[in-house]
């Protein structure tokens, strides 16, 4: 059977790559190919930012209620559509097909909604200055924006930069990921089918250093999001600065879960499994570390091997409790972790190797691997090895937990479980993160902002606050006395 060809999507409708050249999309779970995808290059991309520029003209002057209207419509096609996009994105990405349901749900539709109520409020304010003059501020979108997305969940990634470029106003040509791409492409359809003008939203797909680095290097954007690792996203900062335009970096993430003995134990293991397993561990604020305090290190470990070692894992579309890695070369990238980490004297107390059993022989599968006796010092405790990997690490002190958790590059997340109110507090303003979950892990809503400091980045996304990171602001100042009645 033929695989399906996609095309980019620029200013409206399907588009050949100008060198002609395609790629296969593999589903991770059989090792196949599912599509073959446009390689793009950077005559590609030039097509897609003059289509966004062409575009820009009247789409930022449509009226803000307007704009709430197109993505409260875009909103209901997903939600309508659920089903086929959720199986979709499972293929592409392996990742469970429950996960993608509710990404669909109550990530991707839920932001096209949030926004579209925001698109009309995005106001200034006036300010008081000396004299007989008014002072106020506008918020202008910022233009054209070129959007980085990764693989894991591009419909959970994209929709938390293209819904509030949209309602602020900008125009996008976004890049995803060469490991999953079909769902965006699926909705620049969607989108165009709902009454977006031709070039508001343009999709150019293709490899990092052909298509992503043309589009980070082109003249013609206004503003950069880039969500991925480290080292690429020192690349896009790079070339930001080179133009003098703003950027989004959210990058990798080695979060700290923390857990004191007065928590509840049960709650801290359930979630403690989430967060490392959910997406294989392919999460940037996945909990890789756990910090256990040793008072209640081997009670809790023994009901966290017991959970880990009953979970399922198998073919994304069988709906299993863990899906497959992204690609051989990320299960080889993980896999060698492994072994770094046996190397380093800690010990593997459960998983640690490639699952090659009947149907996973075909796929990009691994255990869900824990191990203790780790030390903060080790490579697998400061480096990011997205995958289901966890780390061990006992404390004893509050101040010591700190220490831990802060001595990496990184700061993304952290969470702590404690039932003392003090605790908590302490904990959070400590913490050198840009979220801190108590009692909790991941994200209680799209309704708050998310981010990074030190190596994970910097900018916010979600909430109204990412609303500020697609506008610019505009004072204006009006002299009262020379003006005529």
């Amino acid at each position: 059977m033929t695989n399906k060809r996609y095309g980019h999507f620029i200013d409206g409708q399907w588009a050949e790559p100008a060198g002609g050249e395609y790629f296969p999309s593999i589903d991770p779970s059989t090792g196949q190919p599912i599509a073959d995808v446009a390689r793009g290059n950077a005559e590609d991309v030039d097509r897609a930012v003059r289509a966004a520029r062409r575009a820009l003209r009247s789409w930022r002057r449509v009226e803000p209620s307007e704009r709430g209207r197109f993505l409260q419509r875009v909103a209901g096609r997903l939600l309508a559509e659920m089903e086929d996009l959720a199986r979709l994105e499972s293929r592409d990405t392996g990742f469970p097909l429950k996960d993608c349901l509710s990404t669909v749900k109550n990530v991707a539709a839920r932001r096209f909604e949030y926004y579209s109520g925001l698109a009309d409020k995005l106001m200034g304010e006036t300010i008081p200055v000396p004299g007989n003059h008014l002072d106020y501020t506008i918020r202008e979108p910022l233009g054209v924006v070129g959007q980085i997305i990764p693989w894991n969940s591009p419909l959970w990634e994209g929709s938390r930069c293209i819904a509030p470029a949209l309602a602020a106003g900008n125009t996008i040509v976004l890049k995803p990921a060469e490991e999953a791409m079909l769902t965006m492409l699926r909705l620049a359809e969607i989108m165009v089918e709902e009454g977006l003008p031709p070039g508001v939203f343009n999709v150019v797909t293709g490899y990092g250093p052909e298509a992503g680095a043309a589009l980070a290097d082109h003249s013609g954007i206004n503003g950069l999001s880039f969500t991925g690792s480290v080292e690429v996203g020192a690349q896009v900062m790079k070339r930001a600065a080179d133009h003098v335009i703003p950027a989004i970096l959210e990058l990798g993430g080695k979060s700290a879960n923390i857990v004191f003995p007065d928590a509840d134990l049960e709650a801290a293991v359930t979630w403690a499994m989430i967060a490392i397993f959910a997406g294989s561990g392919q999460i940037c604020v996945a909990g890789s570390r756990l910090l256990l305090h040793r008072q209640i290190h081997d009670v809790f470990l023994e009901k966290l091997v017991e959970r880990t070692e009953r979970l399922r894992v198998g073919p994304a579309l069988d709906d299993p409790d863990m899906g497959p890695l992204i690609s051989e070369a990320h299960l080889k990238r993980v896999l060698n972790y492994i072994q770094i980490g046996r190397d380093e004297g800690a010990t593997v107390v459960t998983g640690g190797r490639r699952l090659t059993d009947g149907r996973l022989a075909a796929g990009y599968f691994v255990a869900p691997t824990i191990f203790d006796k780790v030390t903060h010092h080790m490579r697998i405790a400061q480096e990011e090895i997205f995958g289901p990997v966890l780390s061990i690490i006992t404390f004893e002190e509050e101040d010591e937990a700190i220490e831990i958790a802060n001595a990496t590059p990184y700061g993304l997340a952290a969470a702590v479980w404690t039932n003392r109110l003090r605790t908590a507090h302490y904990m959070a303003r400590r913490l050198e993160v840009g979220s801190v979950y108590i009692n909790r892990y991941f994200p209680s809503g799209i309704e708050a902002p998310a981010g990074g400091v030190k190596r994970s980045g910097f900018g916010r996304v979600d909430g109204i606050e990412v609303l500020r990171h697609y506008t610019q602001l505009k004072n204006v100042v009006i002299n009262l006395d020379e003006m005529t009645t």
